[in-house]
């Protein structure tokens, strides 16, 4: 079963770039980081940092308004499906999400608690969707969309300080994050046209690099307030 939800992280520095200490917490990390370059592992965990300061500026609370576990969840594993281990044969947003929701259920997560995870995790590339798909779908998504420092859309880039956005890269650095998430994307793409559906991030990602030899995401993630 999932832990007993948490109360919401405090403010101070080291609290900031806390991970919830749970178990599931512990093995979601063990999952994720020995088939995920150190780019996107980092790029997991600044997501599920900056979800929770969104929920703070929104005046959400962990254990009321949504479950910490589950947002570390879908944070941590939203990138699953471009690991170096997975079967790719999907877009890589539904098969990380199936292969999430299939280790949460494993692990005695309920069924509707690892579905929510499922939906945040397939639904983080569509704006627009997500944002209308619960609190975890939301907060997935916004945490996702402010690690790239605004061109992807999100409102809530000047929330967070320069002195917590330096605690978050100081502790998680970006290794040229945009460019090696793009790169898995695309390797990901080009093995199976199902991987690459026209007009899907996956596919307009593996189109416009045959096409330009770079990405309009990596292009504006040079110009975005963390940078690459």
């Amino acid at each position: 079963m999932t832990a007993s939800p948490h109360e919401a992280a405090p403010k101070g520095s080291a609290d900031l770039i806390a991970l919830p200490a749970t178990p599931l917490a512990e093995a979601v990390v063990a999952l994720i980081r020995p088939v995920q370059t150190p780019s996107v592992f980092n790029h997991s965990v600044r997501s599920y940092l900056f979800a929770r300061l969104v929920a703070g500026r929104l005046g959400l609370s962990a254990g009321s308004d949504y479950n910490d576990d589950l947002l570390f969840s879908a944070c941590a594993m939203h990138d699953l499906g471009i690991a170096t281990d997975g079967p790719h044969r999907q877009r890589f947003e539904v098969e990380g999400a199936d292969r999430a929701a299939e280790f949460l259920v494993e692990r005695g997560v309920p069924a509707s608690e690892a579905d929510q995870v499922w939906q945040a995790i397939a639904l983080h590339t569509s704006p627009g969707i997500a944002e209308r798909r619960g609190t975890l779908c939301a907060l997935v998504r916004e945490g996702i969309a402010l690690d790239f420092g605004g061109p992807t859309g999100t409102g809530h880039v000047e929330a967070v300080t320069d002195e917590q956005a330096g605690a978050v890269h100081d502790a998680y650095p970006r290794l040229d994050m945009i460019r090696s998430l793009t790169d898995s994307i695309v390797a990901q793409a080009a093995k199976n046209p199902t991987n690459a559906p026209r007009y899907s991030l996956p596919g307009e990602l593996l189109r416009e690099r045959e096409v330009f030899g770079r990405t309009r995401m990596e292009h504006s993630g040079s110009s975005s307030r963390w940078g690459d």
